[in-house]
């Protein structure tokens, strides 16, 4: 089961849902882990199996929607990675007032660009005591720059300055397909039709400012400073989207408690369905049950 929640992040009204409080005993507190979403997504696609995974295993799990996505209010298409921050460590405080809470167990799971956020988040925020990010990022300019021949990113690099003086002199960025910030490979391009297909209106237009803020994004740069906190790294081995040094880079700059996991075979979207679902949150799950165990 699973209940609606709200909270308020830069004044913005956010919307979320809380797995896994049905069957709590009256006094009990449970671990919580706030559950992330990737690049420009909803909390409607995929984010609910992976809560229901984890309020199997005993935890209560909040997932919700950053400002200016699916339910929440804010200004729309703005995939700005430090907004996303502040926006998770606002659904750690909501997820620590839920009366089923251990305000002192709070673990963090984002996937795809999430993986990036979350591993952001742990660095800054000490109240997570466990994090897993599955196939995101390192440094936002490195992942920008793989998607790219040198031409292309050259162009790309020109089109964020001229976007930069349009917004000085105006107040406003141009609007793109998301499409245009986040280069799709042929199988990224295919899994998204029919997310659209099965979810219309789940691609919206982002602001070109995004892009820029994402260049200027590096979990990678502050990992360090997660230990003694536990993070898990977990990556698809045959990801042509994010590739797996990513998860790899930050692995190397962290420093203990912390694992890496490499699923040879499996694709960035294969993390999500079937076999590959399973074995990620078989290892999200016994990771933090070492660190913040559900029993």
């Amino acid at each position: 089961m699973q209940r609606p929640v709200a909270f308020y992040s830069a004044g913005a009204k956010l919307s979320g849902h809380v797995h896994g409080a049905d069957g709590t005993r009256p006094g009990q507190r449970r671990p919580g882990i706030v559950v992330c979403t990737g690049f420009a997504a909803v909390q409607n696609i995929y984010l609910p199996e992976i809560c229901e995974a984890l309020a199997e295993a005993g935890y209560l799990a909040l997932r919700f929607d950053y400002r200016g996505f699916g339910e929440s209010e804010g200004v729309g298409g703005r995939v700005v990675p430090m907004d996303h921050v502040q926006d998770i460590r606002n659904a750690i405080t909501v997820l620590q007032q839920q009366p089923e809470a251990d305000p002192e167990r709070i673990g963090l799971y984002g996937t795809s660009f999430g993986g990036a956020h979350v591993s952001y988040t742990a660095a800054v925020d000490e109240r997570v005591a466990c994090t897993v990010s599955t196939v995101g990022i390192g440094s936002g300019r490195r992942w920008m720059r793989s998607l790219r021949r040198y031409w292309e990113w050259r162009a790309f690099l020109r089109r964020l300055a001229e976007d930069r003086v349009r917004r000085v002199l105006t107040g406003t960025s141009s609007y793109v397909s998301p499409y245009e910030i986040m280069v799709r490979d042929p199988y990224t391009e295919a899994v998204h039709a029919e997310r659209q297909r099965r979810f219309p209106g789940s691609v919206a237009d982002i602001v070109l400012e995004s892009g820029e803020a994402i260049i200027e994004f590096a979990p990678e740069d502050v990992v360090d400073r997660i230990a003694p906190r536990a993070i898990l790294w977990i990556h698809s081995g045959n990801d042509e989207l994010v590739p797996a040094e990513e998860s790899e880079a930050m692995y190397a700059r962290a420093g203990e408690p912390k694992k890496l996991v490499i699923l040879p075979g499996l694709t960035h979207y294969d993390v999500y369905q079937g076999e590959g679902f399973t074995r990620v949150m078989r290892e999200a799950v016994g990771w933090y049950n070492r660190f913040i165990p559900a029993s």
